[in-house]
């Protein structure tokens, strides 16, 4: 089963760009990105991200979702919780840029989802300086 990361951003042109950076690096992997309000403001969309887990859904893919600010957060617990019980979907606690590209990356070596959380995870330690 292959795994889908879905990226939740209140921009749609961050959501596009990390999506396109993570895509050059491992361009074999899935990622959606989800950007802005359907009316093309700042925001969350949660039809939007629930269109993006559900298609990762009925293609047979376990979902990453990743989210950028902390209202992200919020909109991505209340699609989540909406799921049946056991579907294979995961809210990533991880830094946005770098734990997409983590993601894509372990997602692009057949990985499952277990394990493309955790790389996108890591990603939160790593030191810059």
């Amino acid at each position: 089963m292959s795994v889908r990361v879905v990226l939740l951003s209140h921009s749609a042109d961050v959501a596009r760009g990390v999506a396109d950076l993570a895509g050059q690096v491992a361009s074999s992997a899935a990622v959606v990105p989800v950007g802005g309000t359907a009316d093309g403001r700042l925001g969350t969309d949660a039809d939007a991200l629930e269109a993006a887990v559900e298609a990762g859904l009925a293609a047979g893919e376990e979902v990453a979702v990743l989210v950028d600010l902390g209202s992200a957060v919020l909109t991505a617990r209340t699609v989540l919780a909406d799921l049946p019980d056991g579907a294979p979907v995961a809210l990533v606690d991880a830094p946005f840029v770098e734990g997409a590209v983590a993601a894509v990356v372990t997602a692009s070596t057949g990985a499952g989802l277990a394990e493309v959380v955790a790389q996108a995870e890591l990603a939160r330690d790593l030191r810059k300086g």
